[in-house]
């Protein structure tokens, strides 16, 4: 359940983003995240990945923060911020790859609040990320999502492509040798 005091910040966003206009200046700030965010982040994270499609459950608040801390704190972590009067309503989590081909950001976790997704926010924070990217030296931006999710018909309308061959793979260990994970 949402609270009073975070609807009506939520509904003030929404109805100054219908509201806008050539005329009226919007307070965003697109900004560097770094440990002194942890809270704000892990709170962005949890609400966007809390309902459909994803449903996460991360109630676990220590799971939460131990798995932000991993992420946004890893060797050459670059992780980016979009903040609205003053609210973290989009972050990126990720870091700077060296690879043979060039140098990469690979994007651990994007999210967007999910009020207000659907709107050109997700489309114009990564357009503030590309941009800053570039100027670091970057060629390119890697990341992985469900292809059975909105988040995947998102990034291949702003440009993303698959990668033909490329594929995850995973295995559960806990269920081997009798769910002992020995």
């Amino acid at each position: 359940m949402i609270s009073q005091k975070k609807f009506n910040v939520v509904k003030r966003i929404i109805e100054r983003i219908i509201q806008m206009d050539n005329s009226e200046e919007f307070k965003e700030e697109f900004i560097i995240l770094d440990e002194s965010y942890l809270d704000e982040m892990a709170e962005l994270y949890k609400n966007a990945f809390a309902g459909k499609p994803w449903n996460d459950d991360w109630s676990n608040r220590e799971q939460l923060y131990e798995y932000i801390k991993e992420i946004s704190g890893a060797y050459n972590c670059l992780n980016y911020g979009l903040k609205m009067d003053g609210k973290l309503v989009a972050m990126s989590l990720g870091m700077i790859r060296h690879w043979w081909e060039g140098t990469n950001y690979n994007i651990e976790e994007l999210c967007v609040m999910p009020e207000l997704q659907g709107r050109g926010m997700g489309s114009r924070f990564m357009e503030l990320i590309e941009n800053d990217i570039q100027t670091r030296g970057a060629v390119g931006i890697f990341l992985q999502t469900d292809n059975d999710k909105p988040a995947y018909k998102f990034y291949k309308k702003i440009g993303f492509g698959d990668l033909g061959a490329h594929v995850s793979l995973y295995k559960n260990i806990n269920q081997m040798n009798g769910g002992l994970g020995l």
